[in-house]
């Protein structure tokens, strides 16, 4: 027996209009729950698309620890302002 789960739902113009304007276009029935699995299914593939942490900061700007880079990056840039 596959597992079921049913569903009673009120909704109310006031709770959230976008979305009662949406289902009340189709007749009671399949049609509008197909409608609201649909609209339902796709608000979770939005949200599990969205980052749940923030990116990664990029890495600090540090002075090549090679010596040779070293001398190349003052010869470039100057040496760092002390202040």
């Amino acid at each position: 027996m596959a597992d079921t789960l049913k569903i009673t739902l009120e909704l109310e113009r006031a709770d959230n209009p976008p979305l009662y304007q949406d289902l009340v276009q189709f007749p009671k029935g399949s049609r509008r729950v197909n409608r609201l699995r649909t609209l339902a299914h796709a608000g979770l593939i939005a949200q599990s698309a969205v980052p749940t942490s923030p990116p990664a900061a990029p890495p600090a700007c540090s002075v090549p620890q090679d010596p040779t880079m070293k001398e190349a990056s003052l010869e470039l840039f100057g040496p760092a302002d002390e202040g």
